[in-house]
């Protein structure tokens, strides 16, 4: 799992500066700015937010809720290459409900992702329950808003509204916690090797060829072993 996410770790700065390499050269290369350089521009900007979403999903491998990271991407991919389409080959049939449903579910996924991350393998609690549920409510709407927009009444807005500031307000009380509530300071945890004998350990091993762990080990076995 460390191999793959340094794998995709790479895959996602390596895109992202080819990208940014484009942008620069897009901008100070010479002639006017027309159509052309926007939409490297904007490629840019698409790739840029693809690669911050990668990392979002990223962070929950090894989790036991992978499978939201695994889902997010696929999603994600199906948006970057919609926002692609938008870019350089805008026609009147481009599928602008589908861009925008999958973008909202992809930044949905990013978002609990985090989350996921934020609080580790320990179980789910309330809080970081109903912010996940939150979040799901908010998607729900907001994507069935996007295909029958013309549908919805000012009671659905309302509601909207409200929920989305409970997401909000979640997400700032589980990352405030995440940040800040770190459990017991081990630095206070007595020493169990003072200063001075940590320095002759790694002393004496370095001088027989060995690790300070391989050392200690065999001292514990020719102190320990019957006589």
């Amino acid at each position: 799992m460390k191999d793959l996410r340094r794998l995709v770790s790479t895959i996602v700065i390596v895109s992202f500066s080819i990208a940014a390499l484009m942008g620069i050269i897009a901008l100070i290369g010479g002639g006017s700015f027309g159509e052309t350089e926007g939409q490297v521009l904007l490629t840019t900007v698409i790739v840029g937010v693809e690669c911050i979403a990668m990392l979002c999903y990223l962070s929950v491998a090894g989790h036991r809720f992978v499978f939201v990271g695994i889902v997010g991407g696929l999603v994600s991919l199906v948006a970057f290459a919609l926002a692609l389409w938008l870019t350089w080959a805008y026609d009147s049939g481009t599928p602008w409900e589908s861009f925008g449903v999958s973008v909202t579910i992809a930044a949905s996924l990013a978002q609990i992702s985090l989350l996921l991350a934020l609080v580790g393998k320990r179980e789910i609690g309330p809080g970081l329950g109903a912010t996940m549920a939150a979040v799901t409510v908010v998607a729900s709407m907001v994507s069935y808003a996007i295909i029958d927009g013309a549908g919805v009444g000012d009671t659905f807005w309302r509601l909207l509204g409200v929920v989305a500031i409970l997401d909000v307000l979640g997400t700032v009380v589980l990352t405030a916690r995440g940040a800040f509530d770190k459990g017991p300071d081990h630095r206070s945890e007595p020493r169990v090797l003072s200063t001075a004998v940590e320095s002759r350990l790694l002393d004496a091993a370095r001088e027989r060829g060995t690790s300070p762990s391989q050392l200690v080990s065999d001292a514990l076995d020719a102190f320990l072993s019957p006589r």
